[in-house]
């Protein structure tokens, strides 16, 4: 800092910003602590932080000193609007020297008195988060040193509202994962099923997921799916895709029509989404499958004194993007008494550095007519073994039980 006054700010900046006490609160009292820090270090009247929402399209108000009213009131700024949301599009410090109707879009800034104003971005990792501003009910200019310095308090606010936003929104997406995958599998008579599901371990919760559930005249609907993305984002994504497929399968009998009426829902409503799934409806009876296959890796069937082979099925496009637009086609597949079904997501057969047909060869290699929770130990051993996956990994495996 140039001036005695200013080391002396920069000093008492710092040892905020980096006070260890603060690792020992919630988020909500660390806003709550630096905001009133900032009040008396920087001698200004309102200290407020604005933090992005979900969709990144609006900054709302979460913290605030000397201007609570933000809070409470739940004020929106729409991102490129107005003084905070110039500088959240800006990334950039933004100081205005007049607050009113032509500079902020908050009317209780400017009946709050305020006349002068700075902002400046909270970003960490790349990612904003929101915005830091002050206020002044007096005429100032604030200097380069003092933009500098509340620029290193949003710095700090930045990281603990990431790491805040990043550990909730993992912990939701494992809770709404976990509710969403079947807590016990149906066994029909003369059929038994087991399943695995396994989070990434570079991605964490992501959109992978199985579903088994009965369905009318003594069948059974089989789901296996791949959101593309990860986190929240894809576990919603998933869970809404999840519900419909039920949904329509409980109207369609056809898995090659489920699967188009679900193509059409994501094109519609779920925009910039795309996921692989593959559907098969068994008759329990008979033993005849119905399949059909968005984008998804083809299944594994073993039938007893044969080879292991991958069905063979018409694979259509991903669901989304209205892709299918020359529709959609299944295949029919006899499932006889000792024979075993494997579904599964790419995370099981995809690895760095290693050969995807070498992967799905060896998974082909190692499922057998056996009891399927017997081929679920066989297959996560084999490819999977004790190295962490690093994408989501779901496994059904469906077995016929012999005759006799």
């Amino acid at each position: 800092m140039g001036t005695p006054q200013g080391s002396q700010l920069q000093l008492r900046v710092l040892e905020a910003v980096t006070d260890g006490t603060l690792r020992e609160l919630d988020l909500e009292k660390v806003f709550e602590v630096l905001l009133w820090r900032v009040r008396e270090l920087f001698a200004v009247d309102t200290a407020t932080i604005l933090l992005t929402d979900p969709g990144g399209g609006q900054l709302v108000a979460r913290a605030a000193s000397g201007l609570e009213e933000e809070v409470f009131q739940g004020v929106r700024v729409p991102v490129g609007s107005g003084f905070a949301g110039r500088v959240a599009q800006s990334r950039a410090a933004v100081q205005i020297d007049h607050v009113d109707e032509s500079t902020v879009v908050n009317p209780l800034l400017w009946e709050r008195g305020l006349r002068v104003m700075l902002g400046v971005p909270m970003v960490a990792q790349g990612e904003l988060t929101g915005v830091l501003h002050v206020g002044s009910v007096t005429a100032r200019r604030f200097t380069e040193e003092e933009t500098d310095l509340l620029q290193l308090v949003a710095d700090r606010l930045a990281m603990a509202a990431h790491m805040r936003r990043s550990n909730s929104e993992r912990v939701a997406a494992s809770m709404l994962q976990d509710s969403l995958l079947p807590g016990q599998l149906p066994s029909p008579e003369g059929w038994e099923l087991a399943a695995r599901y396994v989070p990434g371990a570079d991605v964490g919760v992501g959109g992978d997921w199985y579903d088994v559930f009965p369905l009318p005249g003594g069948r059974v609907g089989l789901v296996i799916g791949d959101v593309v993305g990860k986190g929240l984002d894809a576990a919603i994504v998933m869970g809404r895709l999840r519900s419909a497929l039920r949904a329509y399968a409980l109207e369609f009998g056809d898995p090659a029509e489920v699967l188009a009426k679900l193509d059409r829902k994501a094109s519609h409503f779920e925009a910039h989404t795309m996921a692989t799934v593959a559907y098969a409806v068994i008759d329990t009876v008979s033993g005849r499958m119905e399949l059909a296959l968005a984008g998804h890796l083809p299944p594994v069937l073993a039938v007893p004194g044969a080879v292991p082979v991958f069905v063979e099925a018409p694979l259509g496009p991903p669901i989304g993007y209205d892709l299918a637009v020359s529709g959609r086609r299944g295949a029919v597949v006899e499932v006889p008494p000792g024979a075993v079904f494997v579904l599964y997501t790419d995370g099981l057969v995809e690895r760095r550095w290693e050969d995807l047909d070498e992967r799905l060869e060896l998974l082909r290699g190692v499922v057998e007519p056996a009891r399927p929770e017997a081929v679920c130990v066989r297959i996560m051993t084999a490819l999977v073994g004790d190295r962490p996956a690093t994408d989501d990994i779901a496994l059904v495996v469906v077995g016929r039980d012999p005759v006799g």
